[in-house]
């Protein structure tokens, strides 16, 4: 079985009021290396047997029409997770 990863982020001028949630913790976590973080989402889409062009095209095609929202949203990445043809 293969994967399909798509990452989808908001726009940069999109507020990400997730994103500073998770800011405004980190220094109190101790973690205070980091400058900013915009919060995405990630779907994972699985095909029979290995993932070939035409099922990358087809989710990209999905990204673009249902996965994200376009006027708020980017499609940042549409790829094959080589971890899952290990598995």
């Amino acid at each position: 079985m293969g994967r399909i990863v798509v990452e989808v982020m908001p726009k940069p001028e999109i507020l990400d009021p997730q994103g500073k949630a998770v800011m405004g913790s980190l220094p109190r976590l101790g973690f205070d290396q980091f400058t900013a973080v915009r919060q995405g989402r990630r779907f994972e889409l699985t095909v029979d047997g290995p993932v070939t062009d035409a099922h990358l095209a087809a989710a990209t095609e999905a990204a673009q029409t249902l996965l994200s929202n376009p006027i708020i949203e980017d499609v940042v990445s549409v790829a094959a997770d080589p971890t899952a043809e290990e598995a």
